[in-house]
């Protein structure tokens, strides 16, 4: 399976129950997708080390600015039986982003912008999942961000699934890609040179729960 892969949220291909067969050559079978594996059901929760959100917004006319949250928590419940029963929740701290300059990332930070300090986390909440094809899936849901909660689209692409070499832990991936309209979440500042199309990047990682951790109250 490889390391980078959510995209938070395909949540299709293992809400799906795909089985992956092995193609004619054993060489060319990727790692950790043998022969009729199936993803597991059951509760999952994020594995923050190796999840990510980034995002890009169209700058000064001639680029696109990108940066990085980190520190991601939350849960996925899969149901390849009854993909609509299956959901996923996340939530990330605001100041958590990063970009490739401090002062920038201080601007994002205050209030004309993120307000990290007033609202200092971003929630997501699916509230359906659509499969559409092999590993695919449109994933519906509520984002809270600078105090406004607004419906979203998330396409999603199911990467993989396995059990580590490092822990044993069993884990699936996922990248999901969506776009928002800062301006629908009270972020307006500088929009004649800043765009109001925010394009959102997710990978994302979810261990599959222990009888422990189910556990614990």
């Amino acid at each position: 399976m490889r390391c980078a892969g959510v995209s938070l949220l395909a949540v299709a291909g293992a809400i799906l129950g795909i089985r992956f067969v092995a193609p004619a050559r054993a060489e060319e079978v990727p790692p950790l997708v043998a022969e009729r594996t199936v993803v597991k059901d059951g509760a999952y929760h994020v594995d923050s080390m190796r999840t990510q959100v980034t995002f890009s917004v169209f700058c000064l006319g001639v680029s696109q600015y990108r940066g990085m949250f980190s520190g991601v928590s939350g849960a996925l419940q899969l149901d390849s039986t009854h993909p609509e029963r299956s959901r996923v929740a996340l939530r990330l701290p605001v100041q958590s982003l990063i970009t490739t300059s401090h002062s920038v990332m201080q601007t994002l930070w205050g209030e004309d912008w993120l307000d990290a300090r007033k609202y200092p986390t971003a929630e997501f909440v699916s509230t359906s999942v659509i499969p559409e094809g092999l590993s695919q899936a449109r994933v519906m849901g509520r984002l809270t961000l600078h105090g406004v909660t607004r419906p979203i689209v998330l396409q999603v692409h199911f990467v993989g699934a396995g059990e580590s070499p490092l822990d044993h832990a069993y884990s699936v991936g996922f990248e999901a890609q969506g776009t928002i309209q800062r301006s629908a979440f009270g972020i307006r500042h500088f929009t004649t040179a800043v765009g109001d199309d925010v394009k959102l990047a997710l990978t994302g990682v979810f261990v599959e729960d222990t009888p422990e951790i189910a556990a614990t109250p």
